[in-house]
C-alpha cells in the first residue's frame, strides 16, 4: 500500500519567488546607478518614469513626495516605454505593496500617496521592503488560508483562492524583474 506524500504548498509558493529573487533578480540589481534607474532607450516624450514633481508630461503624475510616477487612464496605445524607476515603483506599489497591505497588514500603498524614490538606492530599499513584507505574509499562510477567497480588496479576483493571487503576484514580479534586467543590459551595451 502506498501513501500520498504531503506537500507543503506554502513553502512551494514562497520558494517559487524566493528562488528567482535571491538567485537571479536581486543580484542583477546590485550596483544600480541613478543613471540606469532613469534610463530609457526611447525619447523622453515616449517614456514613463519617476520624475521630479511638476516635470512630467503624462496625464497623471502620482505620488506624495518630491518625485511622481507617470500614468494615464486609459493607457495609451502603444504604451510608453517605462524606466527601471517606473517599473520598481509599479512593483513596490501596485504589485507587492498594495497586496501586503490588503492581505497581511502592511502599511498602505497606493499610487497617489506613495513617496516614490528619486534615486536607485531609495528605489531598491523600497523594493526590498515591499518584497520582505509580501514574503513574510505568504510564508504565514496555511492550507486553509491558501484555499480561502481573497475577498473584495481584489475586485475581479474576489472569489479566487488566495493561492491563485499568490501565483499571479509572483508571475508579475518575475515578469517585471525580467524587464528590469533587460533595461540594465540595454544600458550596459549602449553606455560605455
Amino acid at each position: 500500500m502506498t501513501t500520498a506524500r504531503s506537500i507543503d504548498w506554502t513553502d512551494q509558493l514562497a520558494d517559487q519567488l524566493d528562488y528567482h529573487w535571491t538567485g537571479h533578480l536581486r543580484p542583477r540589481l546590485e550596483g544600480l546607478t541613478d543613471d540606469e534607474y532613469h534610463f530609457s532607450p526611447a525619447p523622453d516624450d515616449r517614456t514613463w518614469g519617476v520624475r521630479p514633481r511638476g516635470t512630467g508630461s503624462a496625464e497623471v503624475q502620482a505620488g506624495s513626495g518630491d518625485f511622481t510616477i507617470d500614468f494615464a487612464y486609459p493607457e495609451p496605445r502603444p504604451a510608453p516605454l517605462t524606466t527601471i524607476a517606473w517599473r520598481i515603483g509599479h512593483v513596490v506599489v501596485g504589485v507587492l505593496g498594495a497586496r501586503w497591505h490588503d492581505h497581511f497588514g502592511g502599511p498602505p500603498h497606493d499610487y497617489m500617496t506613495h513617496g516614490f524614490a528619486g534615486d536607485a538606492e531609495g528605489g531598491l530599499a523600497q523594493l526590498d521592503r515591499a518584497y520582505a513584507g509580501w514574503m513574510e505574509g505568504v510564508r504565514g499562510l496555511d492550507d486553509d488560508a491558501l484555499a480561502a477567497p481573497v475577498g473584495e480588496a481584489e475586485g475581479n479576483w474576489s472569489s479566487a483562492p488566495m493561492a491563485a493571487l499568490v501565483l499571479h503576484i509572483h508571475r508579475e514580479v518575475i515578469h517585471h524583474g525580467a524587464e528590469l534586467c533587460l533595461l540594465r543590459d540595454l544600458y550596459a551595451h549602449t553606455h560605455h
